[in-house]
């Protein structure tokens, strides 16, 4: 299904990134296409390899054309010759990276566990005010959520790096994740876990509930290239964490921002 130009996506920077997509689609510069699975999801305790991974998404298409076919008819690289990145916040949303302009993206619904989605404690001011606070990640044992998978280039991997850091070289880092796990997801219509559902015994957080039941392969985190903060890390809220899916960006703006310290980025989350 072709849903048309990414400019008619839903976007609202004052509410960024709420409106993003609940299924597997590519976004190129003049439209956004819904992708169909073409066979069944492999089994939910295997590791998939950057090489299954490719062969995987490769599954996907329209129902008349492949992902190929759709990526060659706009002359860019195949699923094969594209890395994986896990995209947060506004780089998963086709309004933004049109502004972006770095080309035809796939993108793939995928879930979080163990790790979380938190604002950036830092305001990028090339929006109209409060401006843009980006997504970072942080551990919260437990844990699940919806994210997504971009299929990059390495080019498109640095365009999107270099929008981020907006001339402040270093303020985010390409890293791999050390723990947590990133699996492909069949029902990204699962809420995450609630406010109430966190437990805090003043130093770690952590979820109390039992985790549903996965729906799709896990990705191997050595192959995943993933974007956090470094500068400041991600707001510390007397000890706790701001999480995207608790809060949205006007609310962290105006009810938390400067009114805290942050946490370093490398206490809160282990990388290889």
């Amino acid at each position: 299904m072709r849903d048309g130009s990414p400019r008619l996506w839903p976007y609202s920077p004052a509410n960024s990134p709420i409106a993003l997509p609940d299924r597997p689609v590519l976004c190129s510069t003049q439209e956004v296409i819904t992708l169909l699975r073409k066979t069944n999801s492999p089994s939910t305790s295997v590791t998939l390899s950057d090489k299954d991974l490719a062969a995987w998404l490769a599954e996907f298409g329209t129902e008349t054309e492949s992902i190929d076919a759709l990526l060659g008819a706009q002359n860019v690289p195949p699923i094969a010759q594209r890395r994986p990145i896990l995209l947060l916040g506004e780089l998963a949303n086709p309004y933004r990276l049109q502004d972006i302009n770095i080309g035809p993206l796939p993108i793939f619904p995928v879930r979080l566990e163990g790790v979380c989605k938190t604002w950036a404690d830092g305001l990028d001011t090339r929006e109209a005010y409060p401006g843009v606070h980006h997504v970072t990640l942080a551990r919260t044992p437990g844990w699940w959520e919806h994210s997504h998978l971009g299929m990059a280039t390495v080019e498109q991997m640095k365009a999107m790096m270099a929008w981020l850091e907006n001339g402040v070289r270093g303020s985010w880092r390409p890293v791999k994740l050390g723990e947590g796990c990133v699996r492909l997801d069949d029902q990204p219509e699962i809420p995450p876990p609630s406010k109430a559902d966190i437990s805090w015994d003043g130093t770690v957080e952590r979820v109390d509930l039992p985790m549903p039941e996965p729906t799709g392969p896990m990705l191997d985190l050595s192959t995943l290239m993933v974007p956090v903060h470094t500068r400041q890390g991600c707001y510390n809220h007397r000890g706790r964490l701001a999480r995207c899916a608790h809060m949205n960006q006007r609310e962290f703006h105006d009810n938390l921002f400067r009114k805290g310290s942050s946490h370093r980025w490398n206490e809160i989350l282990t990388v290889q």
